[in-house]
C-alpha cells in the first residue's frame, strides 16, 4: 500500500465515522417515524418521500465518501437505501474505534519516546534494554493489528455498499442479456463488413488481373507474329503472378495460415515485415492464448499497423502483447498524424471483434497525434 492509498483511506474512515454519527440519529428519528405513519396510508406514503428525501442524499454522499476507497461502478437507486444506512452505521463506528486506538498507540508511543529523551520515566519505567524490547515489539504487533483493521473496514465498506446499493441478481442477468445481443449484433455487422470487403478487393483487384489476364491470352491466340506472342504471353505470366500476389493478399487478410502453423509471435512479425516502416513488437506472453483471443489480437495488431502505414504517415510504431493477471493487454502506439475515427469501418469492427469476447478496446487519436489502440482480452 503505498502513502498516497493509505491516506485515502484514512480520509474516508474518517468521514465514514462522523457519516454513522448522521445515520445513526436519522435512524433513530426515522424509525418511530414510520411506525407512527403506518396505520395511515396516506401519512405513510408522505412519511416514506420524506425518507428517501434524507436516505438518498445520505447514500449518494457515502458513494463520493468510497471513492477514496476505490469506489463502485453503479448508480445509487431508492431501493434499498434504508437497508445500506442500517448495516453501514455499525461499520462507520467501528472505523473510528479502530482509528481511535491508532491514535491512542501513537500517542502513548510519543509519549515515552520523548520522556525518556528527556530524562523522565513515565509511570516509573525506566528505558532498560528489556522494556525497549517488550514496547518495540508489542508496538509492532499493535500496529500491525490496526493496519490490517483499518484495511478490513474499508473492505466491509465497499461489500455492504455493493450488497445493498449495487444491481440485483436480476438487473445483472437482463444486462449481460442485453450485453450479448448487443456483442451479437456487432459480430454479425462485423462479418458482413468483413464479407463486402472481400468481395470489393477480389472485385475491384483479382478480378480485374484475371480479366486482363484473359484478354491477352485471347491476343496471343490471335496472334501471328512469334514476337508479338512472346511479348503477349510474357504480359499473361506477369498479370497471373500478380493476379496470385493480390489473391494471397486477400486471403491473408481474411485469415492467416502462419496463425495456426508458427502461432501470434510469428504471425505479428510476419505483420511488422511487411508494413513497410520500422515496427517494433514486444512479445510478452508466457503462455499462447486461446485461439479466438489470439485471432482477435493479431487483427487488433494487423488493422492498428496497416491504419498507421496507409493514413496516419507515421514514421514507426510499436506494438506490446502484455499480461495483466488472466488479461492480455494489446497496445499499438505510432508516431503519425493521428485523427483517427474510432467510428470507422476497421476500428469499429475490431472494437466488436473484442466485445464479443467480453474484453475493453479504446482509441487515442488526438489530432497530431500519437496514436494509441489497445485492447484488453480476458485469457480465457
Amino acid at each position: 500500500m503505498n502513502v498516497a492509498r493509505a491516506l485515502r483511506i484514512l480520509t474516508a474512515l474518517v468521514i465514514g465515522t462522523l457519516t454513522a454519527v448522521v445515520e445513526l440519529a436519522f435512524l433513530l428519528v426515522a424509525a418511530p417515524l414510520a411506525l407512527l405513519c403506518l396505520p395511515h396510508p396516506a401519512a405513510r406514503r408522505a412519511g416514506e418521500r420524506l425518507l428517501r428525501a434524507v436516505a438518498v442524499p445520505l447514500a449518494r454522499l457515502e458513494m463520493r465518501r468510497l471513492g477514496l476507497l476505490g469506489g463502485l461502478d453503479h448508480a445509487v437507486g431508492t431501493g434499498r437505501v434504508a437497508g445500506y444506512l442500517a448495516a453501514r452505521w455499525p461499520i462507520g463506528l467501528l472505523g473510528g474505534l479502530v482509528l481511535l486506538l491508532l491514535v491512542i498507540g501513537v500517542s502513548v508511543c510519543v509519549y515515552m519516546v520523548w520522556s525518556w529523551a528527556h530524562g523522565e520515566n513515565p509511570d516509573g519505567i525506566p528505558p532498560t534494554p528489556g522494556i525497549l524490547v517488550y514496547f518495540g515489539v508489542a508496538g509492532l504487533v499493535l500496529l500491525f493489528l490496526d493496519i490490517m483493521g483499518i484495511q478490513g473496514v474499508a473492505a466491509l465498506e465497499l461489500r455492504v455498499a455493493r450488497r445493498f446499493l449495487g444491481p440485483s441478481p436480476t438487473e445483472l442477468l437482463e444486462r449481460r442479456i442485453d450485453e450479448l445481443a448487443r456483442t451479437r449484433a456487432g459480430i454479425v455487422s462485423a462479418v458482413d463488413q468483413e464479407r463486402r470487403r472481400i468481395e470489393r478487393d477480389l472485385h475491384d483487384g483479382v478480378q480485374q488481373r484475371l480479366v486482363a489476364l484473359a484478354v491477352l491470352i485471347g491476343r496471343a491466340r490471335r496472334g501471328r507474329s512469334p514476337q508479338l506472342l512472346d511479348d503477349l504471353l510474357h504480359q499473361a505470366h506477369e498479370e497471373a503472378q500478380e493476379a496470385l500476389r493480390e489473391l494471397r493478399e486477400v486471403a491473408w487478410r481474411v485469415y492467416p495460415a502462419e496463425l495456426d502453423t508458427l502461432g501470434l509471435r510469428e504471425s505479428l512479425s510476419a505483420v511488422a515485415e511487411r508494413a513497410g516502416m520500422p515496427v517494433t513488437v514486444a512479445y510478452g506472453l508466457t503462455a499462447r492464448p486461446p485461439g479466438e483471443v489470439e485471432t482477435a489480437v493479431y487483427f487488433v495488431v494487423r488493422e492498428a499497423v496497416t491504419n498507421a502505414a496507409k493514413h496516419a504517415a507515421a514514421e514507426q510504431v510499436r506494438v506490446e502483447i502484455l499480461e495483466d493477471g488472466d488479461t492480455i493487454v494489446v497496445r499499438v502506439r505510432d508516431d503519425g498524424r493521428g485523427g483517427a475515427d474510432p467510428g470507422g469501418g476497421g476500428l469499429s469492427g475490431l472494437a466488436r471483434r473484442v466485445a464479443a469476447l467480453d474484453g475493453r478496446f479504446q482509441v487515442d487519436s488526438p489530432p497530431g497525434g500519437p496514436t494509441t489502440v489497445s485492447a484488453e482480452l480476458p485469457r480465457e
